[in-house]
C-alpha cells in the first residue's frame, strides 16, 4: 500500500503550510468526504493536534472551550452538505467571546453553487456576527491564483488574533483528489501584523538591509512633523521615496520615478508602502514589502507583502538618524539624467504638464483626471518648498467623478487657487459640475480635449496600432460630443459664467497659459479648452517612453527590452500578446 503524504490540491497545501508557520497547532475534524484533502493530509503530521467529533455543533463548542483554556486557535474541518450550519451557534459563541476558532468548510467546486448540485450549499456570506473574515479558496492553476491564496488564507489566520481575536471562516474548494504523493509543502509567504503595542514592547523586526523604498500612493497631505520624521528615517536607513503628485509629500527625498524606466535601482531590499490606491503604475521588485497603515489590512500590489504596521505613519517612522542617504542620491541622478534626454515633443497633455508644471502657484491644489492626464503630469516635478497638492479619483479609477471631486474640493477652501487637468470623456460624464450655483472664482480648469477618449487610442496598446486606421468605432468615442467643436464648450461655460480661453498649438498655449497659471485671484472662475490630435498624444507617450537610458540600464535588461520590441515588431502586438500567453509569461 501506498505511503500517504500531503494532498496534490495545492490550495490545501498552503493552508497546511501557513498553519504550521503561523504556530496553530490544534484541529478538530468531523468525519466526510468532501474534507479528505486537508484532514487526510494533516493526520500523519506530528505538529499538528488532532482531535474527533461526529457532531459538529459540538465540534464548535468543543473548540470555543478549548480556545478559551489555552489560549490558542483551534480548527474546525467538515464536508459539504449542511455540516457547516452546525456551526453557526458556537462560532455566534466565539464572535462574542473574541475566541480564535477558526472554521474550514470544505466545498465541491463553488460554480455548482444553486445548480441543484447534491450537497453543495451556499457559505458566500456568513452572517455578521458569526465570523469576523470569510473568505473562499478556488482550486489553483496560476501563478496570480497562488498569490490570491496566499495571501487571503495569511489574512484569515492573522484575523484569528486582531484586535481582540475572534472566529474566522475559510471555505476551500476540493476535487476529492486521491493522490498524497507529496512529501514536501510548498514554501509560502508568512505575513505578520505589528501593532503599537508591538512598538512599544520594542518587538518590531529590524531593517538591517542596504536599499529602502518608501512607496506612497493617493495620500492626504502630509503635516510638517510628518515629513521630518520620513526624512529622518531615509537619513538613518539609506532610503528614498518614491511617489507621483497624489503621494503629496514634499520632503527632502522625494523621486517621481514615472520618468525613470526598469532599472536596477527598482530591485531594492524592502520597500515601505503607504497611502491606498495609486494611479501611477509604477513597478518595483522589492524583496520585500512593509505596510504601515492604521486600518492594518492586508494591501498586496507588488506581491512581496511581509509585514504590515498596524499604526500611524507617525509611530512608525519615529526616530533618525544622520547617516548618507546614497540610495535617494542614486535615484536622482537616474531622474535628472533621463529628464535632460527628453526629446522635443508634439504637442500633447505631457507637452502642457512639462511645460506648466512649474508655474503652479505656491499653496495651490492640482486635481488631475484619470489615466492619462494624471501619467502626463507625473512625469515631472512640482517646484521645490511651495506647498503644492494633488489629488486623483484613483480609489474607484473611474471617470464619472473627476469633476464633481474637484469641484467639491474647491469649495471646502475657497482662499486657495485648484488647478484641474482632465480629459473630454470625463468632462462631459460629469459636466453638470460646472453648473454647480456654488461655485466659485478659485476654480480653474484645463479641459484637453482629444475628441476620442485618449486612452483607447494611445501607445502602446491603442486600438489603432492592433486595427487598422477607421476600424476601432466602437473601442474609441470618436465623432461624440460634436467633434472638438470650437465654441459647444465655449458657449456653454461662457453662458454659465466662466471666463474662457483656448489653444490648439503650442503657440497658441504659451500665449494664453500664464493668465491660466496666475497666481492673483480672477473675477470668474476660468475654464482653458485645449484641443489636441490623439496621434500627437500617443507620439509624445511613445518618444518619453523609449528615451535612450544605455548609460543606467545595464546590457542585459537593454537586450530583453529590445528583444521584446523587435517581437513585436516583426509578428505585430496581437500576436506578440498570444505568444506571451502560450508561454505563461
Amino acid at each position: 500500500m501506498a505511503q500517504n503524504f500531503y494532498t496534490s490540491e495545492e490550495n490545501h497545501q498552503i493552508l497546511i503550510a501557513l498553519l504550521k508557520a503561523h504556530n496553530i497547532r490544534k484541529i478538530i475534524a468531523s468525519p466526510g468526504a468532501t474534507n479528505v484533502s486537508l484532514v487526510g493530509s494533516i493526520q500523519k503530521d506530528d505538529f499538528f493536534e488532532m482531535y474527533s467529533s461526529v457532531d459538529e455543533r459540538s465540534a464548535g463548542y468543543i473548540a470555543c472551550g478549548m480556545a478559551a483554556e489555552s489560549g490558542e486557535p483551534v480548527v474546525l474541518s467538515c464536508t459539504g452538505a449542511t455540516a457547516s450550519r452546525n456551526y453557526y451557534p458556537p462560532l455566534t459563541e466565539a464572535f462574542y467571546r473574541k475566541l480564535p476558532v477558526l472554521a474550514v468548510t470544505s466545498s465541491q467546486h463553488f460554480g455548482r453553487v444553486g445548480t441543484y448540485t447534491p450537497q453543495v450549499t451556499n457559505r458566500f456570506n456568513p452572517p455578521k456576527d458569526v465570523v469576523k473574515f470569510s473568505a473562499s479558496i478556488p482550486l489553483l492553476h496560476t501563478q496570480e491564483d497562488t498569490w490570491a491564496a496566499n495571501l487571503k488564507i495569511n489574512e484569515a489566520l492573522l484575523e484569528l488574533r486582531r484586535n481582540g481575536g475572534g472566529p474566522v471562516h475559510l471555505n476551500m474548494m476540493t476535487d476529492y483528489s486521491q493522490d498524497f504523493s507529496i512529501k514536501k509543502l510548498p514554501a509560502v509567504n508568512v505575513i505578520r501584523r505589528f501593532e503599537s503595542i508591538d512598538l512599544q514592547k520594542d518587538n518590531l523586526p529590524e531593517l538591517k538591509v542596504d536599499t529602502v523604498g518608501i512607496f506612497i500612493g493617493a495620500h492626504s497631505k502630509f503635516d510638517d512633523e510628518l515629513t521630518r520624521l520620513v526624512d529622518l528615517f531615509c537619513e538613518k536607513y539609506n532610503a528614498v521615496v518614491l511617489t507621483d503628485h497624489t503621494g503629496n509629500y514634499n520632503g527632502k527625498y522625494e523621486i517621481n520615478p514615472n520618468l525613470i524606466p526598469a532599472t536596477p535601482r527598482k530591485n531594492m531590499n524592502v520597500l515601505i508602502h503607504l497611502g491606498e490606491v495609486s494611479g501611477a503604475y509604477m513597478s518595483f521588485n522589492p524583496g520585500q514589502v512593509w505596510r504601515v497603515n492604521p486600518d492594518g489590512e492586508l494591501r498586496d500590489p507588488f506581491k512581496r507583502l511581509k509585514n504590515v504596521f498596524q499604526m500611524s505613519e507617525k509611530e512608525f517612522f519615529g526616530g533618525g538618524g544622520t547617516n548618507l542617504p546614497n540610495y535617494y542620491l542614486a535615484w536622482r541622478r537616474d531622474y535628472d539624467y533621463v529628464y535632460e534626454k527628453i526629446p522635443e515633443l508634439p504637442f500633447s497633455n505631457i507637452w502642457i504638464a512639462q511645460h506648466t508644471i512649474k508655474k503652479l502657484p505656491a499653496n495651490s491644489v492640482l486635481h488631475l483626471g484619470i489615466l492619462n492626464s494624471l501619467r502626463s503630469w507625473n512625469y515631472f516635478e512640482f517646484p521645490k518648498n511651495q506647498n503644492i497638492c494633488a489629488y486623483s479619483n484613483t480609489g474607484g479609477f473611474g471617470i464619472d467623478g473627476c469633476m464633481s471631486s474637484f469641484l467639491g474640493a474647491s469649495l471646502a477652501s475657497p482662499d486657495k487657487l485648484f488647478f484641474g487637468v482632465i480629459g473630454d470623456l470625463a468632462f462631459f460624464y460629469d459636466m453638470n459640475a460646472t453648473g454647480n450655483r456654488h461655485l466659485n472664482n478659485n476654480f480653474r480648469l484645463m479641459l484637453v480635449n482629444n475628441g476620442t477618449g485618449v486612452e483607447m487610442h494611445i501607445y502602446p496598446n491603442g486600438t489603432r496600432i492592433v486595427f487598422q486606421e477607421g476600424s476601432e468605432p466602437f473601442f474609441e468615442a470618436r465623432g461624440n460630443f460634436a467633434k472638438q467643436s470650437k465654441t459647444l464648450l465655449k458657449n456653454y461655460v461662457e453662458t454659465l459664467g466662466f471666463e474662457y480661453i483656448s489653444a490648439s498649438s503650442k503657440e497658441e498655449y504659451l500665449a494664453n497659459y500664464e493668465r491660466f497659471m496666475t497666481p492673483e485671484k480672477l473675477d470668474k472662475p476660468l475654464f482653458f479648452e485645449i484641443f489636441i490630435n490623439p496621434d500627437d498624444e500617443s507620439d509624445a507617450l511613445k518618444l518619453i517612453s523609449e528615451i535612450d537610458v544605455s548609460e543606467i540600464v545595464p546590457a542585459s535588461m537593454r537586450v530583453k527590452k529590445n528583444l521584446k520590441r523587435t517581437v513585436k515588431n516583426v509578428i505585430g502586438v496581437k500576436n506578440a500578446r498570444k505568444l506571451k500567453k502560450m508561454l505563461g509569461r
